[in-house]
């Protein structure tokens, strides 16, 4: 296939560009050439911004265009509209953040989805960031029709990944000792490798098949206890993990998902337990959370000292307090 990808320079960019190059595809590489020029010495690359600066693509045609850096309706319209009639597929990565509360365990693709307080915000921060994914969604299916396909990750992990969430569990845990754990340890938890999600891509794209797809993992429902005692184990940890309660961390400020990564209360915590049938029968494949954690450790072993400095995931003197 010729495929168009939008972005593919950071984590979840990359690791697409490699799954689709090693499915033999002819992937052009559209970007603002930012982080890395030349990356990928066997795709074409195109520089220039989708916002308003999609000229540079000039009339070329695809099989099938990847879209992973659309967060803004508008810019993201953008795009759609510009690839109309060039493209037979548009694939639109959004995410499960994009489902509306009250979110109930088991939750489907037909749930309903957010809203924004004002629909003209460009802002992106937890309070618009799943209701200006859902706009995007809505867009695409308006400019593509029967050529879009929408897939909403989960907490995407692996090696490469900046966002310090899954890698901070698999470093805490590496270096041993008492480790704060979020209880209850039965509560839901929910990730899936980067390698998993961009072959995931590719096997929409190459089906073409129109629809919307929720995709995480693991296959069999995970708790935050199954997550970090499966990373201490693949990691050769010795820790013991000292389970808090819930009440106890959010009376002192402990803040859920970026402190303390992963972790959601109770009252949010139905995020975690999507229904993943529908992905499930179209191919979605989930590796072993001990090769997950052996791969990001080795990468995280291999980053600048500083390199988590802005990290902002719990240090360990506010652990030990």
């Amino acid at each position: 296939m010729r495929l168009l990808v939008l972005g593919g320079t950071r984590f979840l960019g990359r690791h697409a560009v490699e799954a689709a190059l090693s499915r033999g595809h002819d992937v052009t590489l559209f970007h603002r050439g930012r982080l890395a020029r030349g990356l990928f010495p066997g795709a074409r690359e195109v520089i220039g911004d989708r916002d308003g600066g999609l000229e540079a693509l000039g009339d070329a045609a695809w099989d099938g265009a990847l879209d992973l850096c659309g967060y803004v309706p508008r810019v993201v319209r953008q795009s759609a509209e510009s690839l109309r009639g060039r493209v037979r597929h548009y694939l639109f990565v959004s995410s499960i953040s994009v489902v509306a509360d009250p979110i109930v365990a088991g939750y489907d693709e037909d749930a309903p989805l957010r809203g924004l307080t004002d629909p003209a915000t460009e802002v992106i921060d937890g309070d618009t960031y799943g209701g200006l994914k859902a706009a995007c969604e809505r867009v695409v299916r308006e400019v593509h029709g029967d050529g879009a396909i929408i897939v909403r990750p989960g907490l995407v992990v692996g090696p490469g990944d900046y966002m310090d969430r899954f890698t901070y569990w698999v470093r805490r845990l590496a270096e041993g000792g008492d480790v704060l754990a979020p209880g209850p340890p039965e509560a839901p938890a929910t990730w899936i490798d980067v390698r998993d999600l961009g072959a995931f891509f590719f096997g929409r794209l190459e089906a073409g098949e129109p629809g919307t797809w929720q995709a995480t993992g693991p296959e069999a429902p995970g708790t935050m206890r199954g997550l970090l005692e499966g990373i201490a184990h693949a990691v050769g940890s010795t820790a013991r993990l000292i389970w808090v309660d819930e009440a106890f961390l959010l009376e002192r400020g402990v803040q859920p998902w970026s402190e303390l990564p992963i972790w959601l209360p109770a009252s949010e915590s139905a995020l975690h337990a999507p229904d993943l049938r529908r992905a499930h029968a179209a191919g979605l494949r989930t590796r072993p959370l001990a090769d997950t954690a052996r791969d990001t450790l080795a990468h995280e072993r291999g980053l600048a000292p500083d390199a988590r400095a802005g990290s902002p995931a719990m240090t360990r003197a506010r652990e030990a307090e």
